[in-house]
């Protein structure tokens, strides 16, 4: 397939007022009964899901000016908190009753699925809403989250939190999976699926373990209790030595599913990235990874970045049309870099990434702002047009980088 045509500056911005047109005009609702108002993913998606919480922040800081901004921030927190179960858990989705197209109950539980820490996002948005109120219940909250995962997600005693079925981690029709079914067997989420090799280590879920404590440390330091936030440092740190003692591979210089049997599954998938994510790496230890992975074309590097899967691995060849977290790079994972490239000094590959996602929406006739992209020839896959994380990244890029001029 040929490489996409590059887009005009004209149909660049042309984009950017359809983007923002659409996301005020069809994104922004509060369901009936909950808390509002939140950033609606898209058709194909009717609701909020817990790894999209991100978008309502990405929203607040790029439309301060709007009166809703900091009511779309706190509803769609709310939204979370709010329908958290008295044990602990919260959903992993939230859907719209008005627009619901699926079996499952609109405020579901049956897998977790939180691919950003929450408990960073919640300590973020208290930066924005300055409510210490709102920052009490979050932190009550996320402990309590924190004591559900202990409970139930840490059934071999190894340290770390375990990984039940695919849907655990949102990466749909990824290889790292295979033989695994997408779903828990029970509502709750507490029953790893039968299938060889669960329950499972993963990288990205076990960062996200670490981000939501060591959010938990600082909003513990902003509300007076010193004490309980070198506990929950503690606890991060620990979560830290068992992801490098059960999960790294030192030759390789990349994190790995660790199954079962105690076998890693080395598999080369995005799921690094979470790890970069929550900054739980030494800039040292970042530079190892990136420049050995994430600079080179076959495995990472490609032309419009990142690739749920390098490039290389044999898995790749046999990846799923659409929604494949096999092969395509995701406007999910572009949107997180925004959390991490600047931070780790990647500041030059970040803009040539937002340019190649700027060209490849921007680019699109009949397909816009897909939920990914071909790594290689920038071309979007019919997958959840309309999607709210690609049309945020792409306000969030054509500003950052001068486009509307």
């Amino acid at each position: 397939m040929e490489p996409i045509t590059k887009p005009s500056g004209e149909r660049i911005r042309e984009r950017y007022k359809q983007a923002v047109q659409r996301i005020r005009e069809h994104h922004i609702k509060t369901f009936e009964g909950q808390p509002g108002p939140v950033v609606l993913i898209s058709s194909q998606y009717p609701g909020v899901w817990l790894e999209h919480a991100f978008d309502a922040l990405c929203y607040a800081r790029l439309f301060p000016e709007r009166p809703d901004a900091q009511d779309v921030l706190r509803g769609e927190i709310n939204l979370f908190l709010d329908n958290q179960k008295e044990d602990g858990h919260l959903p992993f989705c939230v859907r719209d009753p008005a627009a619901s197209k699926w079996s499952f109950s609109n405020v579901a539980y049956a897998h977790i699925q939180e691919c950003v820490s929450f408990a960073t996002i919640c300590l973020e948005a208290y930066g924005i809403l300055r409510d210490l109120n709102f920052l009490e219940k979050a932190y009550k909250a996320l402990s309590k989250w924190d004591d559900w995962l202990c409970i139930n997600r840490m059934t071999t005693d190894q340290g770390l939190i375990e990984t039940f079925c695919l849907y655990d981690t949102g990466h749909d029709n990824s290889a790292r999976f295979a033989g695994i079914p997408n779903g828990c067997p029970d509502a709750e989420g507490k029953v790893p699926a039968d299938a060889a090799g669960l329950p499972m280590l993963s990288p990205d879920m076990n960062a996200v373990f670490y981000g939501d404590r060591r959010a938990l440390a600082q909003m513990a330091r902003l509300l007076g209790e010193p004490e309980e936030a070198e506990i929950w440092e503690d606890r991060a740190q620990a979560v830290r030595s068992r992801m490098f003692e059960l999960l790294y591979d030192k030759d390789d210089a990349f994190f790995y599913d660790r199954d079962s049997s105690g076998n890693l599954r080395k598999i080369r998938n995005i799921s690094i990235t979470n790890v970069f994510t929550e900054h739980m790496l030494t800039q040292a230890e970042f530079d190892e990874i990136y420049y050995r992975h994430f600079r080179d074309p076959e495995e990472f590097g490609t032309p419009y970045p990142f690739p749920s899967m390098a490039l290389n691995a044999p898995e790749t060849a046999g990846h799923a049309e659409w929604n494949c977290w096999g092969y395509y790079s995701q406007a999910l994972t572009a949107l997180r870099c925004m959390r991490w490239m600047d931070d780790y000094g990647k500041t030059r590959d970040y803009n040539n990434l937002l340019r190649a996602w700027v060209d490849g929406m921007a680019a699109q006739e009949g397909r816009i702002f897909t939920q990914e992209l071909d790594p290689v020839t920038g071309r979007a896959t019919e997958c959840s047009e309309w999607y709210s994380s690609a049309m945020l990244l792409y306000i969030y890029a054509v500003r950052r980088l001068g486009l509307l001029a």
